[in-house]
């Protein structure tokens, strides 16, 4: 949204050109920071030449970044605000330049993509396009007043002051009223940038949910009524949950064009251009930090735990996610790694029935995600990108992540029976029930992901589904029963 002022009284000329600048201007993102990150997916043992080429200048940093990656100018996030000026100064016959600090081959094939501009002025081999590079450009181009330019950062100044007319992308006060002294009425443009709100989605501060795994051990052994244990299990919560958000930030930002081609993915605060990259850059090492020092006040086999978590959710957000077959697996264990990290924390052992009914559970829920997100695509007309899988997969992931539910509901059924089963439930008659209520369940998710029915993540499905909790709750009410010893 703009708003207008005094500089929308100067007279329009066909002979003045407008300046376009593109990282956070045309585009809600910085483009170096989506090549680096690229790079970072295509080639992670590159980053290691990252300060090599650094040090040759900050210039050549960026084309060679810019020469190993292949971008998509198609789905990045542009500003429809700054799109209808350049289109408005197309129709009157003017001259537009896409003028920037990216590197040739970015700033080109943006451009190509648009097919909105007559000419481009990128960074060269020697000379980064900023600030006062680009202003002394743009001088030596069309000269004083000869020229309209639209920016967004505080190096953009030094462009607006020779500038007949500008404009300036931001809701930075400061730098709103610095831009009003060195150019006399520039034209605001909201920049629209995410609060506190698109952190928190991009936290994923609701996928936490999950983490409530780290009581179950708790909850099995009938420990609820230890402070002490309890005190352990909730430090041990924040920790993980701390630890999974700045995961969770890693492979939004490593999945960026990924998620941009996806229907709702596309919305996620990084890749919308709602949060700068930067800033997500420095979170991720702020929450690995709080969350090992919270780890610290636990026993070390926690810590080990959340260390183990750390590599493998590394592993898979590098390279382990493109792995058909093994991406499911891995995910299945992290939800059980999850449940030993509890019981970790709260030094209680799990039994080997609990361990079994997880993994096997967790694995159909893995496998539903992925085949819920396979059939969306193959309803488009597509196929599942950054993951490995084929149309031709269906039949297999719906057997294999059926299959693996039904087993969870074996594993359950054999417990009910086993021998350790009357110390901790001495009316376990009660538990005769928990099976066929898990049984209903897992027919019912799997039915549902089947008809296209349920595009969320299956834990959050059953957190907002009044069926699931109803089924959960019952479950709950059983367990109760048993562990109390009355009788049916």
């Amino acid at each position: 949204m703009m708003n207008l002022n005094i500089a929308e009284d100067l007279p329009l000329c066909a002979d003045v050109p407008l300046c376009v600048d593109l990282d956070g201007t045309l585009v809600r993102t910085d483009m170096l920071y989506e090549t680096v990150l690229l790079l970072a997916r295509r080639s992670p043992t590159s980053l290691f030449q990252l300060p090599l080429w650094l040090a040759k200048g900050k210039a050549e940093f960026k084309r060679r970044v810019a020469e190993r990656v292949e971008l998509d100018a198609s789905s990045l996030p542009y500003r429809p605000d700054v799109i209808a000026l350049v289109e408005e100064a197309r129709g009157e016959g003017r001259q537009v330049v896409l003028a920037t600090a990216a590197s040739a081959t970015v700033a080109r094939n943006i451009a190509d993509h648009l097919d909105l501009f007559d000419d481009v002025i990128s960074s060269t081999d020697d000379v980064n396009l900023s600030g006062h590079h680009k202003a002394d450009a743009l001088l030596e181009r069309y000269g004083e007043g000869g020229f309209d330019y639209i920016g967004n950062h505080w190096e953009d100044l030094p462009v607006m002051r020779h500038a007949r007319r500008a404009w300036l992308v931001s809701d930075n006060g400061h730098l709103r009223r610095a831009a009003a002294r060195s150019h006399a009425g520039p034209t605001w443009i909201e920049a629209e940038g995410g609060g506190l709100r698109s952190w928190i989605r991009a936290l994923r501060a609701h996928q936490w949910v999950k983490n409530i795994l780290i009581f179950v051990p708790l909850l099995a052994a009938q420990e609820v009524g230890n402070l002490s244990l309890v005190t352990m299990a909730v430090l041990a919560f924040i920790a993980y949950s701390l630890l999974a958000s700045a995961v969770y930030l890693v492979n939004d930002m490593l999945d960026l064009t990924v998620d941009r081609r996806h229907r709702s993915k596309r919305n996620r605060p990084f890749a919308a251009g709602k949060l700068p990259i930067s800033h997500g850059i420095m979170a991720v090492p702020v929450l690995v930090m709080l969350s090992w020092g919270i780890a610290a006040f636990l026993p070390v086999q926690f810590m080990i735990v959340l260390g183990v978590y750390t590599v493998v959710t590394t592993l898979y957000s590098f390279w382990l996610k493109q792995q058909v077959v093994v991406d499911v697996m891995l995910l299945a264990g992290l939800y059980t790694l999850r449940i030993l990290a509890g019981a970790a924390a709260t030094q209680i052992e799990p039994s080997f029935w609990l361990l079994a009914f997880s993994m096997f559970l967790f694995l159909s829920l893995a496998v539903l995600k992925r085949y819920s997100e396979l059939r969306v695509t193959v309803t488009e007309g597509k196929e599942l990108s950054g993951r490995g899988y084929l149309r031709a997969d269906l039949p297999v992931l719906l057997t294999l992540g059926g299959g693996s539910g039904l087993i969870s509901v074996m594993i359950l059924a054999f417990y009910t029976q086993s021998e350790i089963v009357p110390e901790h439930y001495p009316a376990r008659q009660w538990l005769w029930l928990v099976p066929p209520l898990m049984l209903y369940w897992v027919v019912r998710i799997w039915m549902k992901v089947n008809r296209g029915e349920m595009h969320d993540d299956p834990v959050l499905f059953a957190v907002k589904d009044w069926q699931s909790l109803v089924v959960f709750g019952c479950m709950g009410v059983m367990f109760g029963l048993a562990a109390m010893g009355l009788k049916p």
